[in-house]
């Protein structure tokens, strides 16, 4: 979901300064969520997607399809 939470942040054309500013926190909470340092609960995780301007509901659609494609894709 990392490279997910960033790629969907930088086709919203949005800097983390930008994103964080959007959800009125600190830059490092992007930076700690993209990195994996900090984990999301689906409340934070809602807020993220509409301060990106995405929909929650395809943005969780995307994470389950990133998650079959791993899944089938191990031998």
């Amino acid at each position: 979901m990392l490279t997910l939470l960033r790629d969907t942040r930088k086709q919203a054309g949005l800097k983390q300064a930008e994103l964080s500013d959007r959800l009125s926190k600190p830059q490092s909470f992007v930076s700690k969520y993209e990195i994996g340092e900090r984990r999301l609960d689906l409340v934070e995780l809602r807020e993220v997607c509409s301060a990106m301007e995405v929909s929650f509901s395809d943005f969780i659609a995307q994470f389950d399809e990133r998650c079959n494609q791993l899944k089938y894709s191990k031998p």
